[in-house]
């Protein structure tokens, strides 16, 4: 209980920083960072805040990956009784007071806040700069990871890189230019790498390490198509992996056991949930696996995210990964049962978190999970798409990397498949390209990267409007849809935030 604890404490500090109500009625002096940190554990206390508000319902426990998963073309709404907010996510119509996004965005500020205040705690802190700077480090590492989620989906936003004292200076704020925004998150991941430790105690992946923030550049570069700097920052985690202890794990299954799920070689970063545990403000709130599950099921879930038909259809049934990632058949009544029978919604469901998610109530809630926020299979994807770009096509070291992601997909259980295949080098640069982007669609399919993919390639209109959309999206539209509303509360409390994202 002791993460949650201080996971509560810092939700209850760092609230008071956004979104409220009452701010006149806070005592300012209670946040004086010279009367809170004495000692680097406290600052410490504070990173570990931080961290932990990652594994709360508003952001992986639920609203912020569902609405990453509803934005792309895996995940479709299946009980359309599911409240509007996430229909009006997923159907590309929601206004500026859409529910999912009022509840995300002001605990995204509250890590932030958190991050800050390690950070202006440490200037108080009487400690040799090889104690410290790590910390600081890590603190930079989650202010950076917050900002890339909030820039690449809502744009110009406030940046904040102070300690903030007095609450209402929160209504003062202005937006920042997205140029700006992620050259300051391109400096914090710089320092982290400089300062982080090469791995904790215990193999511990829910804290960040050098490879974690190494990882990040690559994948901040590739989203900024400075594709020499996304490779090599990619490359050099791929030459020290056994440095960080990272790899692919044999049995592609195995990322999905929740009981199985800590320390799991291949994971750079995750989110780590204790099950049937849960804490004010819906700390260690988990309810992913009840939103992908299948009502009426022996073990039901709600039929929420469900992907279309298409979705399944279209990936080869030869395919491990396909096998892993859905539940086309399901135990009800203690029969086996055919998605043709399911009760709610007669389609495959997604499978890598209902099928195995540890220690959880009922229908699932409050489940055993550690999400994956990077893998080091998207780092090899990143190194060949990036080499891909830079080489001009598909040459031997950027193939190479694909297939490696491949011959793991051909072990079922510990029986090797023929499929997928290799690939072959030679490959030209646009061919190559898209195959690297449909790789990353099949091997991190449900794991919240889609959209991201579509928006930085700017696939939208393919992927909502094209002939062969796996979802159609009549709403889409590129000049309002790649960005999502600020909240309308926000900017009704502070109207520096204005103007509006464009269409809302």
């Amino acid at each position: 209980m002791k993460k949650i604890n201080i996971i509560c404490s810092f939700c209850c500090l760092f609230a008071m920083t956004w979104g409220c109500t009452d701010l006149e009625e806070r005592p300012v002096g209670v946040l004086a960072p010279e009367g809170l940190f004495n000692t680097p554990n406290d600052v410490e206390v504070a990173v570990l805040g931080s961290v932990g508000l990652l594994a709360t319902e508003a952001l992986y426990g639920r609203q912020f990956v569902s609405a990453l998963m509803l934005r792309g073309d895996m995940v479709d709404i299946g009980d359309r009784g599911t409240p509007a907010a996430r229909q009006q996510m997923n159907d590309f119509n929601m206004d500026d007071n859409n529910g999912m996004v009022t509840v995300f965005w002001p605990v995204w500020y509250q890590v932030i806040s958190a991050a800050n205040a390690a950070i202006a705690g440490a200037e108080s802190v009487d400690a040799a700069e090889s104690v410290l700077n790590p910390l600081i480090a890590e603190a930079r590492f989650m202010r950076a990871f917050a900002y890339f989620h909030l820039v690449r989906n809502f744009g110009e936003i406030p940046y904040i890189d102070f300690f903030i004292s007095n609450p209402e200076l929160v209504k003062t704020l202005e937006k920042t230019s997205v140029p700006e925004i992620y050259n300051n998150i391109q400096l914090d991941f710089e320092f982290a790498k400089e300062w982080l430790p090469d791995q904790h105690a215990n193999g511990v992946r829910t804290r960040a390490t050098k490879g974690t923030a190494a990882s990040y550049l690559a994948t901040l570069h590739l989203t900024l198509e400075n594709f020499q700097q996304a490779y090599e920052e990619a490359k050099w985690v791929i030459d020290n992996k056994d440095r960080f202890g990272y790899g692919l794990v044999e049995d592609f299954q195995d990322l999905y056991i929740a009981s199985a799920a800590d320390g799991l070689i291949e994971h750079v970063f995750a989110v780590d949930f204790l099950g049937l545990q849960s804490g004010p403000s819906n700390v260690n709130v988990d309810y992913n696996a009840s939103m992908t599950g299948i009502r009426g099921a022996d073990i039901s879930g709600w039929s929420v995210l469900v992907p279309s038909m298409k979705v399944y259809d279209t990936w080869d049934d030869r395919d491990y990964r396909k096998r892993v990632s859905f539940d086309a058949e399901i135990m009800m009544g203690g029969t086996l049962q055919p998605f043709q029978n399911f009760v709610n919604t007669q389609r495959p469901h997604i499978a890598k978190y209902s099928r195995f998610p540890g220690r959880a109530q009922g229908e699932m809630q409050f489940s055993d999970h550690n999400y994956s926020a990077m893998r080091y299979a998207e780092v090899l994807l990143t190194a060949a798409e990036a080499l891909g770009e830079i080489s001009g096509g598909g040459n031997p070291e950027a193939v190479g990397y694909v297939n490696l992601i491949r011959e793991r997909a051909r072990n079922e259980a510990g029986v090797m498949n023929a499929f997928p295949e290799d690939v072959m080098p030679g490959m030209g640069k646009d061919a190559f390209i898209e195959l690297v982007l449909e790789e990353r669609r099949l091997e991190l399919a449900f794991e919240f990267k889609r959209w991201y993919d579509i928006k930085r390639r700017r696939l939208g209109n393919q992927a909502f409007l094209g002939p062969d959309s796996l979802e159609p999206q009549p709403n889409f539209s590129e000049s309002r849809d790649y960005l999502m509303p600020i909240p309308r509360q926000e900017l009704e409390t502070n109207p520096n935030l204005a103007p509006q994202n464009p269409g809302y």
